[in-house]
């Protein structure tokens, strides 16, 4: 608990992860510890195999840690079954990678409309919502277009737009602009904070550009699997 008895949106206690190759022991997290209050927008950088992506499944419980805790708005993800850490995730976080992960045999409404559908919300309360925040990333001509259709800026939009239709607590993104050039990056990118900062949704981005992480209020560095604040 913080001050005043204000729960953290994520708490990530003494996180060690290893990986076993045969006789080999490969530690990539050391005992890491990081603390994300509410509307906190943070970068996480390394260099490549550092561990940045597992470190990001273990924060949004699709991975377990070696040892260690990690607890969303007070709730420990890794002592909940699967389907209750599904349900938890479901509500109170959202996701970006880099490629879209867009389902190809759906339009850019339904795709977005998923999340609330999985809430068992109705198909009609589901579209509008999604209908409301495509129009907010500016793809309201783009409602029922599938993801062939659409641009690789314009997919990545409508991913952005599929992470913050539930309004989460917390937006895990993964190298979000990766795949775009670099003006759909920057635009996207901007998107994405714009939106974040009007919701006071807290963000965590793993990003290899130094350019965006640098527009983050904090900047970690993940480096021999322990989190060096840059700043």
């Amino acid at each position: 608990m913080t001050e005043g008895s204000i729960v953290n949106v994520l708490e990530a206690q003494h996180i060690s992860r290893h990986f076993q190759q045969g006789t080999h022991r490969l530690q990539v997290l050391k005992d890491l510890e990081l603390v994300v209050q509410a509307g906190d927008s943070l970068a996480i950088v390394g260099a490549s195999g550092s561990g940045k992506t597992t470190l990001l499944q273990i924060l949004g419980g699709l991975d377990r840690p070696s040892s260690g805790r990690v607890s969303i708005l007070g709730q420990d993800l890794h002592q909940m079954d699967e389907a209750a850490r599904g349900a938890l995730r479901n509500q109170t976080m959202g996701f970006i990678y880099q490629f879209h992960h867009l389902l190809p045999e759906f339009t850019a409404l339904e795709n977005v409309a998923m999340p609330w559908l999985l809430r068992r919300a109705s198909v009609e309360e589901a579209r509008e919502r999604a209908s409301r925040v495509l129009r907010e990333v500016g793809l309201g001509e783009r409602l029922d277009h599938k993801p062939y259709q659409l641009s690789g800026g314009e997919r990545q939009r409508a991913a952005v737009a599929r992470a913050l239709v539930t309004e989460p607590a917390l937006i895990f993104a993964d190298e979000p602009t990766g795949n775009l050039d670099g003006r759909n990056a920057t635009q996207v990118f901007e998107l994405l904070l714009s939106l974040r900062r009007d919701r006071g949704t807290s963000l965590i981005v793993v990003t290899h550009d130094l350019s965006l992480a640098a527009q983050l209020d904090q900047q970690l560095h993940l480096q021999d699997g322990k989190l060096v604040n840059e700043r």
